[in-house]
């Protein structure tokens, strides 16, 4: 699950991204309307977290031209602001919730779920070989093994199932995990990768994922067994 965060207030920002990376989801964030809207047009996101109060454009504001663009993705509003009319004013512009500053994580989580849910219902398990997935709660089982996965493993082993069959380059998984902060430089994907495939290789699923030299990684369907 993909979450574009737009929160001018840097302790706020970095406590839900946080919080929200913990509980497995990707977070891209921006700290102001007008870097937000590009992210927004330019990018699929599963839930659209807006700050009403933010530099450049609003978040009102922001939420009424993406909506203007035919973009659905649910919207949560975040907002010091509790009056009647400020709510109105934030579900008019076309949010689907609004949750008022401050709140508990927990409360905060909860909403998250109930907007995303309408986009996890709609894949119920994924599939490769014997290699199953189960986005809902977050389990992967090999035949009939559980295998236990850090957040960032899951996300990688997830995408690369929803992208089955095709070469995925470092850059992509890391704009697509870790988001868009994140160091070129770095060999972090080759770290978890390994870790990964060791974890798989325990279970008998290590040839899923393939190494693809100078283009990056893909996960296959295993050919099926002569006389299966």
């Amino acid at each position: 699950m993909k979450i574009l965060l737009v929160e001018d207030e840097k302790s706020i920002a970095d406590f839900i991204k946080k919080g929200l990376s913990e509980e497995y989801y990707t977070v891209d964030s921006a700290s102001n309307g007008d870097d937000g809207l590009s992210l927004a047009l330019v990018n699929r996101y599963d839930l659209v977290i807006l700050d009403v109060m933010l530099p450049g454009i609003s978040g009102i504001e922001l939420c009424r031209r993406i909506r203007k663009e035919g973009i659905a993705t649910p919207v949560m509003m975040l907002t010091a602001r509790d009056t009647v009319r400020d709510k109105v004013a934030g579900l008019d512009s076309g949010a689907d919730d609004y949750i008022t500053k401050p709140f508990s994580f927990e409360e905060f989580l909860a909403r998250v779920r109930a907007l995303t849910r309408r986009t996890r219902d709609v894949v119920v398990e994924l599939r490769c070989g014997s290699l199953l997935i189960d986005p809902l709660a977050r389990r992967v089982t090999v035949g009939n093994r559980e295998i236990s996965l850090r957040p960032k493993e899951y996300s990688i082993l997830h995408f690369l199932v929803v992208n089955k069959g095709r070469v995925l380059s470092r850059t992509r998984i890391m704009e697509n995990v870790w988001g868009y902060d994140f160091d070129p430089g770095t060999n972090v994907v080759d770290v978890h990768m390994k870790a990964l495939r060791d974890k798989l290789g325990e279970a008998s699923a290590a040839g899923f994922i393939r190494s693809v030299r100078g283009a990056g990684y893909v996960i296959d369907e295993p050919p099926e067994l002569p006389g299966s």
